[in-house]
């Protein structure tokens, strides 16, 4: 019997399908996640209290700022991977692949190590009330004791994506997410372990995921056999990474500052505020994530019909990737606004914890499709192997202006309302100038490479 392939070939047949295809099980992935991730929030909301909900939430930006910089090198990964694999490089990709899993585990090693270490005096620096530091200081040391797992499954995650296989990595969130589940339930209501549960639980969980993908790795047929004895780092396949993903890991790190800002002017309103965005996020999280599946979405097509020479599918995988961006972002955020008092009741039954969180909810959620289109037209950016561009564009279009708001208009008149419109805002003139670097790289690289191979064809013919 033949082995199922969960391969796709990007390059051929229709965008629409293979797209859909392509980014259901990852969206599904997402959510799957976030569910998980939020059943870590309402178990300790319910059972543990606003303080420990306040905890936990403070220390998300906190984790995405040391995170994102080695997570966007995992998109170095994706985009080789899927640019090789749509050339037939078998050599490349096999060399890629080592490469990638190797530089995950030390990254992950590297940011145990500083996670543990600086947790205490960068949550203090934030401004994070006495009445939450002991308990976010405590979550924070232990979750980053899964760094390693956690970077093995997203580099692991980013190869199998440029190969066009989104279903296995839904599958191994389903068992890693249950099984996180039951056990923030048992260390957290029988064990009463508060925080220190609920991240422990999410260690173990992301042990299994780690687990599940190298085991798919060292299964799979091709250059994407994981060999464990050609483990090794390859330095034209690294730096080649470090070129596409360096840039947009800092472009998430700084993205992660501007966050810690707010984060920072959020806690100034106290930690019945903090627990409201803190469940306000959570939930937006759902509708980001979504959009995001578009974005990687884009990204890998993009990689592999470059590759391949495909030049004509290249500028309606974007038009294709923004139309469903839009309905997502739409559809979603106007769905969950209108449920938001619900929602919000599920994370807490404080009343003043739904009112500070409804505040989040209506400025962002009716505006979050334009955040999504903005990441979109990244992706195909990086997807041509352009990442510095769009890095500094965020950086100055983004997190530069959120950060100019904080200090300027935020300053003069403090408000949750003044501080979350700084959001869409910045989104929309991102979106725009990422938009024009796109045409200008589409006419000065692609255009040019559509007219050769058209006077190619036609000197054969």
């Amino acid at each position: 019997m033949q082995k199922k392939s969960y391969e796709m070939d990007m390059c051929t047949g229709s965008l629409w399908s293979k797209i859909l295809l392509f980014s259901i099980p990852l969206m599904l992935s997402g959510i799957l996640q976030l569910l998980f991730n939020a059943a870590d929030i309402v178990v300790v909301g319910r059972y543990a209290g606003s303080t420990s909900l306040a905890a936990v939430g403070s220390t998300s930006s906190l984790i995405n700022l040391l995170t994102n910089l080695f997570i966007g090198l995992s998109i170095g990964s994706n985009v080789l991977i899927a640019r090789y694999y749509g050339a037939k490089n078998l050599e490349a990709t096999h060399k890629t692949l080592h490469t990638s899993i190797l530089f995950s585990l030390i990254s992950g090693c590297i940011l145990t190590v500083i996670g543990i270490t600086l947790a205490n005096p960068l949550l203090t620096l934030m401004g994070t009330p006495g009445d939450v530091l002991h308990l976010s200081a405590l979550y924070m040391r232990i979750y980053f004791l899964g760094m390693p797992a956690m970077m093995l499954y997203n580099f692991g995650s980013a190869i199998l994506r440029g190969i066009g296989d989104t279903k296995r990595p839904l599958y191994f969130l389903t068992i890693s997410g249950a099984v996180n589940v039951v056990l923030n339930l048992c260390f957290v209501i029988i064990f009463q372990m508060n925080v220190a549960g609920v991240a422990l639980a999410t260690v173990i969980s992301q042990c299994i995921s780690a687990g599940l993908i190298v085991r798919s790795l060292m299964k799979q047929q091709g250059a994407c056999h994981l060999e464990i004895h050609d483990l090794h780092i390859d330095k034209e396949q690294l730096l080649k990474m470090i070129e596409v993903g360096l840039p947009a890991g800092i472009q998430g790190a700084i993205f992660s500052i501007s966050n810690v800002l707010i984060q920072s002017s959020i806690n100034s309103f106290g930690s019945i505020a903090m627990a409201g965005n803190t469940a306000a996020s959570n939930i937006e999280s759902f509708i980001y994530i979504s959009m995001n599946s578009i974005y990687q979405t884009a990204l890998s097509f993009t990689s592999q019909n470059l590759g391949a020479k495909k030049y004509h599918r290249i500028n309606r995988i974007l038009v294709i990737c923004l139309g469903i961006v839009m309905i997502i972002g739409m559809t979603m955020g106007w769905t969950t606004l209108c449920f938001g008092t619900k929602l919000l009741g599920i994370y807490s039954a404080d009343p003043e914890v739904i009112h500070f969180g409804l505040i989040r909810l209506s400025i962002i959620c009716t505006t979050y499709f334009l955040c999504g289109t903005m990441d979109v037209v990244v992706g195909s950016l990086r997807g041509l192997g352009y990442s510095i561009m769009p890095m500094l564009v965020s950086l100055i279009g983004a997190c530069g202006l959120r950060i100019v708001w904080i200090f300027t208009i935020f300053k003069w008149h403090r408000s949750l309302e003044t501080l979350y419109i700084s959001y869409p805002i910045t989104w929309m003139i991102t979106f725009i100038a990422h938009l024009i670097c796109y045409f200008v790289i589409y006419k000065k690289k692609i255009q040019p490479a559509m007219i050769q191979e058209k006077a190619v064809s036609s000197h054969y013919i």
